[in-house]
């Protein structure tokens, strides 16, 4: 009977011991801030500016793992060749019980895809990166890398495009609006390209100069 209980309470320390008999992974901690959207890719200007646009301070959970998967397909996209390639989903920010979201996607474009001196509805231009457009539904950002990543980008640059798609937007189209979408779509531009290690960080400054056009 001795033995029978000094096996139990043995078992019950071992227990204890391994973190409740078996899950040794703490939880994640939810991530639930505008400067945890994105893989931590936002700073805080683009954080700010994501709250504004999405009217709330807290946002749905979630996980890690983004950054590190969208350039992996990046890098295999340009590896695959061709013109261009599919829209590559990044990273999603939804309003905490709310239906407001933000997209943010990526991938490559031609020169073809470029938008120039035209004036598409509901888009402004600004001199950053090769070319950026801004409104208050959508946002794009061009630029052109050069990357050790990239084989043979030295002599055929890799061209990216940045999109932030909203799925239902009532903002109002004026230059704050603007800037905001471009601030965030800027930040998390700037942390794909410095992942992928492009040169000079593919011409974007670390903090955005959003002159319009």
């Amino acid at each position: 009977m001795r033995k029978t209980i000094k096996f139990a309470a043995w078992g019950l320390t071992a227990c204890l011991l391994l973190t409740a008999c078996g899950s040794s992974d703490e939880p994640e901690v939810q991530r639930v801030t505008a400067a945890q959207q994105c893989d931590d890719t936002l700073s805080p200007s683009a954080a700010r500016s994501l709250e504004t646009v999405l009217r709330t301070k807290k946002f749905d959970h979630r996980p890690k793992g983004g950054l590190d998967r969208l350039v992996a397909q990046l890098i295999e996209d340009y590896a695959a060749g061709g013109l261009r390639s599919r829209s590559r989903n990044f990273c999603s920010a939804s309003a905490d019980a709310s239906p407001d979201r933000v997209d943010i996607l990526f991938g490559r474009y031609d020169d073809s895809d470029l938008i120039g001196d035209g004036d598409p509805v509901g888009l402004h231009p600004y001199d950053i990166g090769r070319e950026a457009f801004s409104g208050p539904k959508a946002a794009n950002l061009f630029v052109t890398c050069v990357s050790s990543q990239l084989k043979g980008s030295s002599n055929r640059p890799a061209q990216f495009q940045g999109m932030l798609r909203f799925n239902d937007s009532k903002l109002p189209d004026t230059p704050a609006v603007r800037e905001a979408n471009l601030t965030v779509l800027h930040s998390v531009t700037l942390a794909v390209v410095k992942k992928l290690g492009c040169r000079d960080n593919a011409g974007l400054p670390d903090k955005p100069v959003l002159t319009p056009k």
